[in-house]
């Protein structure tokens, strides 16, 4: 059986909830990239990587670009965990705005995390209460679905988890297994 493991990069826990899932389904290690050493990564198959979307930006990508050169040719995938409803458009959006030169290539899967203003640092709230103003002035019809998944969502909490969104992922870990 092949090694794998699954590294994440949470703020608010639906990321982490996932990467936990995901290595649990797989029988695949674990590790926060905050904790993890790049080098830990060289004897492994196989690396998920889940990180959680903020601003459009996939959190935890630097960490792996820097493990992906020290294990090249490593059988790599990335989850990337948002809020906002699963779309081709922004799966199409994510993979432009992180995933460039040697991450390119990489499967791209996504899955609804969760959403709750609450939980949030202060910046974070402050930014996303902001952001929330200027969709909401936008007219519905020309919102984006993110946008529309935010004015929808407001400031109540919201938690799409779910243990279903992982099959495109488990059945691309299982498919490379020998």
């Amino acid at each position: 059986m092949s090694r794998g493991i699954v590294v994440y990069r949470s703020k608010y826990g639906a990321t982490a909830r996932y990467a936990g899932w995901l290595a649990d389904a797989v029988g695949f290690d674990i590790a926060d990239v905050r904790q993890a050493d790049p080098r830990q990564l060289t004897d492994c198959d196989t690396i998920v990587h889940c990180g959680a979307v903020y601003a459009t930006g996939i959190a935890g990508v630097r960490f792996l670009r820097t493990s992906l050169q020290q294990a090249p040719g490593t059988r790599t995938a990335i989850l990337a965990v948002g809020a906002s409803p699963p779309s081709d458009e922004g799966l199409d959006a994510l993979r432009r705005r992180n995933l460039c030169g040697p991450l390119a290539d990489l499967p791209l899967f996504y899955a609804r995390g969760a959403w709750d203003l609450s939980r949030m640092s202060l910046k974070d709230r402050l930014l996303c209460r902001i952001l929330l103003r200027s969709v909401a002035k936008k007219d519905p019809a020309a919102c984006e679905p993110w946008e529309a998944a935010l004015i929808e969502a407001g400031e109540e909490p919201g938690d799409w988890t779910d243990r279903d969104a992982l099959t495109p992922v488990i059945d691309w870990v299982r498919a490379g297994r020998p």
